[in-house]
């Protein structure tokens, strides 16, 4: 089948690139002419798993193709995704700018029945609006809109796309309803469904599954915090809850808040939603309000623990991408407490394995970004985790001590044992347990 993606960020290029995988010829629409020159030299902008070995064999076996041209890209197409950014506005809101902005130059391009899908995470009622906007010059026997929300964890989206859990579409057409049935065939061979629903139910799919999510890492936040105030250890908390089946395991581990593309922009824009229609959604806003709130209970403790002053002091900052596995870096913790060290006249070295170059673009020169972790520790004062890269979970501590001008580590994503650093001499510092040394 031929397929049409516009835009080639994070879930265009892993939608383009998987569904090119199974045998589909895919052409990917960006009108950043910097980005399609990229990918035509085999470049991703992106950092994530799997995702170059796929690119590169789809695009060498010509599967997988690259324009700045709507009307080039999606010639002869006969699915076009729409994943294209759909940012927060000041009010929380999701601004549809760049779809309905594609949607109003499809109509006149369209010559053969085409189904057009929405796949970036928009508000309820989208669907409707992207339908209004193709109709102002196309003609309505020619297109049926569908809504196809994305549920890509970055690190694994490939893995997710390839197998995923289920796969949610939203169509009250027929003939939508076939042609998507068998675009996403091959997925599901494994016996995992295909949710056939209305357009509106599946759009609020994945704002309630977000929010949900959001929801249980908020809740074991506030868990963790209550944990260190009464003496408990939230590691065995988190074991004694996730091993009821009505809760799980998944999404319990606390730290120092959730960031990335999706919890934070989804969250807030599901709570608009909420006020739109006059719902006073409250646990939404004690969700947003513990996750923003833990990142500064995290920093308050540094700054305690130094009586107030970091002016002069040295901090190693290890993790700067939102989770591991990702080079995002988008509402993640790492830096807001750059700004926080920066801001109470401390110095930063960091290290990331993907995520310097992002953090550099903030920053500059005002943080110095080290080559290796180990590198990050010379002359800092302590250190500082705020992602949960595996290559930080087995560290050689001898390095670290000899490094460091005290064994002072603060974690903000509970990696180590407490008795090991107990051992070792540390003053440990996490998240829900008690501090050491």
């Amino acid at each position: 089948m031929k397929i049409a993606v516009v835009g080639t960020g994070y879930v265009g290029l892993v939608t383009g690139t998987c569904f090119a995988e199974t045998g589909n010829t895919v052409t990917c629409i960006d009108i950043n002419e910097s980005k399609i020159k990229m990918l035509e030299n085999n470049q991703l902008p992106i950092y994530e798993p799997e995702l170059d070995t796929l690119f590169e064999r789809n695009k060498n076996e010509g599967r997988l193709k690259f324009t700045t041209s709507l009307k080039e890209g999606i010639e002869d197409a006969k699915v076009i995704f729409l994943a294209l950014p759909t940012p927060p506005g000041e009010d929380g809101s999701a601004d549809l700018k760049y779809i309905l902005g594609v949607a109003n130059d499809l109509g006149p391009l369209l010559k053969n029945y085409v189904v057009i899908v929405d796949k970036s995470t928009v508000p309820v009622g989208t669907a409707d609006k992207v339908t209004d906007a193709v109709l102002k010059a196309g003609k309505r026997e020619l297109f049926d809109v569908v809504s196809n929300p994305e549920f890509l964890r970055e690190g694994v989206a490939v893995e997710d796309f390839l197998k995923p859990e289920r796969v949610v579409i939203g169509t009250s057409s027929e003939k939508a309803r076939e042609v998507m049935n068998r675009l996403y065939e091959p997925f599901v061979r494994q016996g995992n469904p295909i949710l056939f629903m209305d357009e509106r139910s599946a759009e609020m799919t994945k704002y309630a599954a977000n929010a949900f999510l959001a929801t249980k890492i908020s809740f074991m936040n506030e868990v963790a915090n209550l944990c260190e105030l009464v003496g408990a250890d939230v590691d065995n908390v988190r074991k004694g809850i996730g091993t009821d089946s009505r809760i799980g395991k998944r999404f319990l581990f606390p730290g120092i808040g959730y960031g990335g593309s999706c919890f934070p922009k989804d969250v807030q824009a599901l709570h608009f939603t909420a006020q739109e229609n006059k719902y006073a959604f409250r646990i939404l806003d004690a969700v947003m309000d513990v996750n923003y709130k833990q990142r500064e209970l995290f920093f308050n403790r540094i700054l305690n623990f130094f009586n107030g002053n970091l002016a002069g002091k040295t901090i190693a900052l290890w993790g700067l991408a939102f989770k591991p596995n990702t080079d995002d870096i988008r509402e993640a913790p790492a830096v807001y407490l750059i700004e926080k060290f920066l801001e109470h006249g401390a110095s930063v070295r960091a290290y990331d394995p993907e995520a310097m170059k992002n953090v550099k673009e903030i920053f500059g020169e005002k943080v110095f970004f080290a080559k290796d972790q180990y590198e990050a520790l010379e002359g800092a004062d302590f250190l500082t985790i705020a992602t949960e890269w595996n290559a930080f979970r087995s560290p050689d501590f001898d390095k670290i001590s000899s490094s460091l001008k005290t064994k002072v580590i603060f974690d903000g994503r509970n990696l180590y044992d407490l008795n090991e650093m107990i051992e070792l001499g540390y003053y440990y510092c996490s998240v829900g347990r008690k501090s050491i040394g």
